[in-house]
């Protein structure tokens, strides 16, 4: 396998910061010219996947829209070669994926709706004061180098080290050939079990299932300019853009707690199941990790805090949803094997996953304050149709492929009438979720160049727009 060229390739793609704080600043291309050269600085200062072997803090990243490269002035030749749904952006695609009614575009949050975003400036750290102090430093450079400030989008990690609705988040993020020193148990493909796999890198047995081992994907799932899972590079812009970026979705979702709560309430004497259970049936685990499939019947703490275990399991003896329901956000997120086409069908719509809970913890019992409080969704990938937009649009709105019909996953976005929640079982139960628990509130497709591809953006003007 061709090795990863880290140093090119901007940190967070590869693996997760993990830190607890961040500021995602915004901003808009007022002149093409001295935004091209400030952003062809950024090059250096940029965290890399090889520097974050050291944890530097903060780290800081930069993500551009294609509505931002056209406003760089980069040359039409180069701007075409992008994929369509790139080009489109997120607002004009917003149908396709679910963003209607309240999560129009045209409700987004200013400076969050369409063409709005032209450049991201990610900043994530251990210490608050200091990942603020540089996003205000940031913020400071940006209008005497062609760029103007929009908006800040602050976020950080919550005291209990959960969501907002009161689950663990974060498990199911893809191991990728290549990457990870060790590959653990379910963050990759399941296979079936052989002997000569301890000897192959990237492959580990199950430790759940006797049958079962795991492989790594592919890195061309999520980095251009590398074999993808068919064999070969995925679609990628003309040179120098087009080796080691990705694509990013970034979404601002507002996740309305009392809703959730109700909810909760509502089902559990619609079906006779306890609050907890209802909750851990919607998502797939219990809200300290520990998934159904494994554990249907109660959480355990020491599973779902053990790196090694907590995704070991596939839905192969489970296909009829006794154990995690079929319409869990987690089956619905990542199937496994649970679809007809198998694992190798899920391999080719992962994602890798580095979002953060932004506002302040809603107390059980209290109003909603103005605030407001969500996820920053943020995932990577190589295509965002194929990845992002399958997994959104035909997993999580629609339930057909598991059986459901039009049922739509109540925790993945705003859906235009109220699912009806099936809770498996002989017989089956169901509960009507009455408003949307998560609705969208800005966001864009952006994309993640890598080292060398920022440093080459001053000589990519294009005629019309020289030197600004």
């Amino acid at each position: 396998m061709t090795a990863l060229e880290r140093e090119d390739i901007q940190g967070n793609v590869l693996r997760g910061y993990g830190f607890p704080f961040a500021r995602y600043v915004f901003a808009r291309v007022r002149e093409a010219g001295p935004a091209r050269r400030w952003l062809a600085a950024q090059a250096d200062p940029v965290t890399t996947d090889a520097e974050w072997d050291a944890e530097p803090s903060p780290a800081y990243n930069v993500a551009i829209s294609f509505a931002g490269l056209q406003a760089l002035g980069l040359p039409a030749h180069l701007l075409h070669s992008f994929p369509e749904d790139f080009r489109d952006g997120m607002a004009a695609r917003a149908e396709r994926v679910g963003d209607v009614g309240a999560a129009a575009p045209a409700n987004w949050d200013a400076g969050m709706r369409e063409g709005e975003i032209h450049v991201l400036l990610t900043l994530a750290g251990a210490d608050e004061a200091a990942v603020v102090g540089e996003a205000e430093r940031l913020r400071g450079e940006l209008g005497d180098n062609g760029l103007q400030f929009t908006v800040q989008q602050p976020a950080a990690v919550l005291p209990t080290g959960r969501e907002h609705f009161g689950f663990s988040d974060g498990f199911g993020q893809p191991a990728i050939a290549g990457v990870a020193r060790d590959v653990v148990a379910g963050q990759g493909v399941p296979v079936r079990r052989r002997p000569w796999h301890r000897e192959r890198p990237g492959v580990v047995h199950s430790a759940s299932d006797p049958r079962l081992a795991w492989r790594a994907l592919a890195p061309g799932e999520f980095v251009l300019g590398y074999d993808d899972e068919d064999g070969g590079p995925p679609p990628a812009p003309l040179q120098p853009l087009g080796r080691n970026g990705t694509f990013m979705v970034w979404r601002k979702l507002e996740q309305d707690v009392p809703a959730w709560r109700a909810f909760l309430d509502d089902a559990a004497e619609a079906t006779g199941l306890p609050g907890d259970a209802v909750a851990a049936k919607v998502i797939g685990r219990w809200p300290d990790g520990s998934p159904l499939v494994l554990r249907p019947d109660h959480p355990d703490d020491v599973l779902g805090n053990c790196r090694a275990r907590v995704n070991d399991f596939s839905y192969a003896r489970d296909a009829e949803g006794l154990l995690c329901p079929r319409g869990a956000h987690v089956r619905r997120a990542n199937p496994r094997d649970a679809l007809s086409g198998g694992a190798r069908l899920t391999a080719r719509h992962r994602m890798l996953r580095r979002g953060m809970p932004y506002g302040n913890p809603l107390p059980p019992g209290a109003l909603p304050d103005e605030g407001g409080r969500g996820l920053v969704f943020v995932c990577l990938q190589a295509s965002i149709e194929r990845q992002f937009e399958i997994v959104q649009a035909r997993w999580c709105n629609d339930g057909d492929a598991f059986g459901l019909g039009r049922a739509p996953d109540p925790v993945a976005g705003a859906w235009a009438e109220p699912p009806r929640v099936m809770f498996n079982g002989r017989p089956p139960r169901f509960s009507s979720a009455m408003s949307a628990f998560v609705t969208p509130r800005g966001g864009e497709y952006l994309f993640v160049p890598g080292i060398a591809a920022l440093r080459a953006l001053p000589d990519l003007a294009s005629s019309a727009s020289g030197s600004g």
